[in-house]
């Protein structure tokens, strides 16, 4: 199940979210309106839904969080962009990784 909001998710969307992979949930956010897509089976499903919602494919960036240890990861196939200098699944550029983790820990603020 994928949820996009730009508002935290609550216990129970969360316990909705792990139904895709259990202790890890997959996350896209757009770091410019604050908007996050987490559920998601393939990163790019929830880049989908946030092209579709207005969002710039400049400012989206995947990731995601693991339940068990808390720890936020900042890598995704969708990161590997050449003409923003991210030649890497990891988000390389320190300000944008920072604003990534920031927001995720927004949303996600009933667990990390």
């Amino acid at each position: 199940m994928i949820i996009t909001k730009t508002s935290l998710f609550t216990k129970e969307e969360i316990e909705k979210l792990k139904e895709t992979f259990g202790v890890y949930i997959k996350t896209v956010i757009d770091v410019q309106q604050k908007i996050c897509s987490a559920g998601c089976q393939l990163h790019s499903d929830s880049e989908k839904i946030l092209l579709e919602q207005g969002s710039n494919q400049t400012d989206l960036w995947g990731g995601g969080v693991d339940l068990e240890t808390k720890t936020i990861e900042t890598k995704a196939l969708i990161n590997i962009r050449p003409r923003q200098n991210n030649n890497s699944n990891e988000i390389l550029d320190q300000k944008i990784r920072l604003r990534f983790e920031e927001l995720l820990r927004f949303f996600f603020d009933t667990i990390i």
